[in-house]
């Protein structure tokens, strides 16, 4: 059972409950239903109150005593007695039912109209007649007066088939093209059916003539609505001799005066979706209206929302039990949906009980999806060990994760971290005492995360302290440390500030300044403070001390320092790292060639056995590629036996292998430069020769003349 409320207005929804897994079996539903005290306490109000697929329509005798529903699939019609809270029969039909209607106070006479122009009979016992209609149907009406049946569908003819003669009678020709519903009115028996093109046609039966046209789709259109199409009438329901309600498919529904031409008031849905169904409920004069997605109860002369209900499911159809506060609803959904609102009126006979246990439905139940099974993503799995049960019975796939049995899911995680309870009962024992310490003298000391803001935090808070007492008015601010809302901050080791982050050593000087900016102005207000009282008339400041505005010069000018200093140092780090980096690639790359090199050697692969035809190889990630030659003697260095690679790095002795105590392997190795550095260097050489090959003396320049005014000395051209 669900509890909500909507404008302080309780809707309990009865049909609400602990839901079963749809992939258990039945024998696995009525085990639980045996064994779970929570599903055996549930409100089932009528058993098996459901269809197998979907229901499309739901009526009340005039009586009161059944419920009748129509749903498929297979098409069929299933009535529950109330006083048995049963179902008491099932009958099932040839095709869909797009209507029907209960003529008689209990249900020995019924009609149906289904989807393939037949209208069909039951009485009490059965199936009694069939006849068909010539165009498809869409709603009927039952004029008790005369016993006629005026059927409307996508003809602009209204049929008409008197029960009492067994045969049709003259048509009813209307302007519309199609007509979608009907229905008459209980007072003064007049006809009116729905168009397509947004028109009310009004008909009196006693002489079939058309007495009133109403034009409801220019009516149905309010300040900013788009026009996407004409609105055509999809709902329509009479109320008393003169009001009249009229629902389109737009989303808005029009009450009207039958005197007049325009609507007293245009409720509008706001979901731009067909109007299906339309209730009036005189005692409290509302209005229930509903579309697929929402039922909205308001007020039927000012249009105030008095409440609504949101289901699950879309609504096919809603139906009021007479003179009390339930709804029920028709969905495209396999439950039937049970709403009871003390608001609206007491609970019916049949179920007076409700009014006794209103104060225990008003406790909330806990929202959870499957309470004997738990949700898992695949990290979770992971975390668990329990990746390797994907695929089987004990996991079922659903949405982004798996549901696994609530039971299985503690004993793994029990396992997975054995200490888990212990560590929590000690966190929940330590908190216990430091709340019992609270109660004790206090003694300033500092917490164990955030050490230093803490420290900077007190000090900050006693040069406060010590200005506001001087003060002769002045009061202390709250500290931090004693703010409730920051007690997370010095408690939680995840709100540690990281002093070696780039972030932090970025604003630290910033920071830094400021404080130290903030602690010279309270010095320097309290002693201005000393000072006013000593001598209230001077007002001069004191000679040989800086101003305050000096002093943020230069602070502003030691920090702006600072920061560029820490912006220095971490790009310097920052190039360490790359470099660093890049030697520990270029060691492994030197590695592996040397291996290649060795296992060439050492390989017995005939040459001969290579093809002339082009090969491709894939190059992995964190390799360089070098040559197609190389490829080809790592691939010959895979293929070789581990006795062969033995030999070859004891042949090298470039490599060698030792076992420690903990049973690690160490490796020595010497490195040597590659082919293309060796030929670099060569040419650098030749090059350099070459060049003192040509280079010529400049000792025949220089003068042996004695520095005089007008020598060179060792000057040079």
């Amino acid at each position: 059972m669900q509890i909500s409320s909507v404008n302080d207005v309780k809707i309990y929804n009865l049909s609400h409950g602990k839901s079963l897994p749809e992939w258990l079996s039945d024998r696995k539903k009525r085990q639980l239903q045996k064994s779970d005290v929570d599903i055996q306490r549930r409100i089932e109000l009528i058993q098996d109150f459901e269809m197998p697929t979907v229901c499309t329509s739901i009526k009340v005798s005039r009586d009161g005593q059944f419920v009748l529903a129509a749903g498929t699939y297979k098409p069929r019609i299933r009535c529950y007695d109330t006083y048995q809270l049963s179902l008491k029969f099932e009958r099932c039909l040839d095709s869909d039912v797009v209507a029907f209607d209960v003529l008689s106070d209990d249900y020995s006479k019924l009609v149906f109209l289904q989807c393939n122009r037949y209208v069909e009979f039951h009485s009490q016992h059965g199936h009694y007649y069939k006849t068909r209609i010539p165009k498809f149907g869409r709603d009927f009406s039952y004029h008790y007066p005369s016993c006629d049946l005026y059927f409307v569908g996508t003809s602009s003819e209204v049929f008409r088939l008197n029960l009492e003669q067994g045969r049709f009678l003259n048509s009813l020709q209307t302007d519309a093209v199609e007509n979608n519903v009907c229905d008459i009115n209980p007072v003064h028996h007049l006809f009116a059916t729905g168009t397509s093109e947004g028109r009310v046609e009004c008909w009196d039966p006693r002489v079939r003539n058309r007495v009133g046209l109403l034009d409801c789709a220019l009516s149905s259109l309010s300040e900013g609505t788009e026009v996407q199409g004409l609105p055509s009438i999809s709902a329509l329901k009479f109320n008393g001799s003169l009001s009249m309600a009229v629902g389109t498919s737009t989303g808005q529904v029009l009450l009207y005066d039958m005197r007049s031409n325009q609507p007293l008031l245009v409720k509008d849905h706001f979901y731009n979706l067909p109007i299906k169904s339309l209730n009036f409920h005189d005692q409290l004069d509302l209005v229930v209206s509903a579309d697929s997605k929402i039922i909205k109860i308001w007020n039927k002369d000012t249009g105030k929302l008095f409440s609504s209900i949101q289901p699950q499911a879309n609504i096919n159809d809603v139906c009021i039990y007479p003179n009390s506060g339930m709804l029920f609803t028709a969905n495209e959904d396999p439950k039937m949906n049970t709403f009871y609102i003390p608001a609206l009126g007491p609970a019916p006979r049949w179920c007076s009980f409700l009014d006794n246990l209103t104060e225990e439905l008003e406790e909330s139940p806990e929202s959870t999806v499957y309470d004997d099974y738990k949700f898992v993503t695949r990290k979770d799995l992971e975390n668990l060990g329990l990746s390797h049960l994907v695929g089987s019975s004990l996991l079922r796939a659903y949405m982004h994760g798996y549901f696994m049995d609530i039971r299985l899911y503690h004993k793994v995680k029990t396992m997975a971290n054995p200490f888990a309870y212990e560590e929590y009962r000690k966190d929940k024992i330590r908190q216990k005492i430091e709340e019992s310490r609270t109660q004790r003298v206090q003694v300033k000391k500092l917490p164990k995360v955030n050490k230093d803001l803490a420290l900077k935090l007190m000090e900050e808070g006693d040069d406060e302290a010590e200005l506001a007492s001087r003060k002769k008015k002045g009061k202390a601010l709250p500290s931090i440390l004693g703010d409730d809302r920051f007690k997370v901050m010095f408690e939680n080791p995840d709100y540690q500030v990281d002093e070696q982050s780039e972030e932090f050593r970025l604003l630290n000087p910033i920071v830094s300044k400021v404080g130290q900016k903030r602690k010279k102005k309270l010095r320097l207000l309290a002693q201005q403070a000393a000072a006013s009282q000593q001598a209230a008339e001077d007002e001069e400041e004191p000679e040989g001390r800086a101003s305050s505005e000096e002093e943020s010069s230069d602070d502003d000018k030691s920090w702006v320092e600072e920061v560029r200093e820490q912006r220095r140092l971490l790009r310097q780090e920052n190039r360490d790292r790359q470099r660093q980096q890049r030697k520990e690639a270029d060691r492994n790359t030197v590695l592996l060639e040397r291996e290649q090199n060795g296992g060439e050697k050492t390989s017995n692969m005939a040459e001969s056995k290579k093809t002339s035809q082009p090969q491709f190889y894939q190059i992995k990630a964190g390799e360089e590629f070098r040559s197609f030659n190389d490829m080809a003697r790592k691939q010959k260095l895979q293929k070789a036996s581990l006795e062969d690679r033995l030999k070859m790095e004891e042949h090298s002795g470039v490599s060698n292998m030792a076992d420690t105590a903990v049973g690690s392997k160490q490796l020595t190795f010497t490195l040597k430069k590659s082919e293309q550095q060796r030929k670099q260097q060569q040419a650098e050489r030749d090059h350099h020769e070459e060049r003192k090959k040509l280079r010529r003396s400049a000792g025949h320049l220089s003068s042996h003349r004695g520095r005089g005014r007008g020598g060179r000395g060792r000057g040079r051209h």
